[in-house]
């Protein structure tokens, strides 16, 4: 089995400190002055930084928007790929994602495939990562064609999850979509944690703090926060009462 990297000791570390942190998503191309909002970000207390999105392909902005990041925080940089587009040399690490309830076989091995070489080249730590759908109408349900579980369906995501763990990914994303409606229900995420022994990510439409400290209760151990930071004037002082909510007191 593929040895934990720097990177998820770092994480491992993080969340053993604070019981849950969180990983702001920037996408590359949503963002303007990706720069200063890590700066900010890291201020507030975030442990790493996510680039990319479900829907980002323009490759050279990515790097550019990556380079940019690296050079202005200390925190890691970790790519969260919608493709094979999503692969960047400059980044701390990669969450190798598969995303399980597809129903295109290309999201569940044939991307990872096509990205790994690349992976490999430029020395990015893989993060092992099972990727799960929760709800519909959000773009990574629409491009990842997944067959959405329903949020009142907690068993499926567990089925799910324990299936990612036999197959060794040590890390479980629960994803409701950027800027869902809906963010992934804590009931789902404590059934999820019940049986789930690796590491629980959970993002989508998590916008204040209320909802950061129950999802963090609930058993998450990283907490995703991207449509606020790109949408929400307030948002470095909402970000902040966020952090301050999941982490353990």
């Amino acid at each position: 089995m593929l040895a934990a990297g720097k990177v998820e000791q770092y994480l491992n570390g993080e969340i053993k400190k604070h019981g849950t942190i969180c990983l702001p998503l920037i996408d590359s191309e949503n963002s303007t002055d990706a720069a200063s909002i890590a700066r900010k970000v890291e201020e507030v207390g975030a442990s790493g930084i996510l680039v990319g999105g479900s829907s980002a392909t323009d490759q050279m902005e990515l790097a550019k928007v990556v380079a940019e990041i690296k050079d202005s925080v200390r925190i890691p940089v970790i790519l969260f790929p919608g493709n094979v587009t999503g692969v960047s040399p400059r980044a701390d690490a990669i969450l190798f994602s598969s995303l399980l309830n597809s129903e295109d076989p290309y999201f569940i091995t044939g991307a990872q495939a096509l990205g790994a070489p690349a992976v490999k080249k430029h020395g990015i730590e893989p993060l092992p990562t099972a990727y799960v759908i929760v709800g519909e109408g959000t773009a990574a349900w629409f491009v990842g064609r997944a067959r959405a579980i329903p949020f009142h369906k907690p068993n499926l995501a567990v089925m799910y999850s324990l299936a990612a763990q036999y197959m060794g990914m040590r890390y479980v994303y629960l994803e409701a979509g950027s800027g869902a409606s809906q963010n992934v229900p804590p009931e789902m995420v404590a059934a999820v944690r019940k049986y789930y022994q690796g590491t629980l990510i959970v993002g989508g439409g998590i916008k204040t703090p209320e909802t950061a400290g129950a999802v963090a209760r609930a058993g998450a151990d990283i907490v995703v926060v991207g449509t606020m930071i790109e949408k929400d004037g307030e948002w470095q002082q909402k970000l902040s009462a966020m952090i301050r909510s999941m982490r353990r007191a």
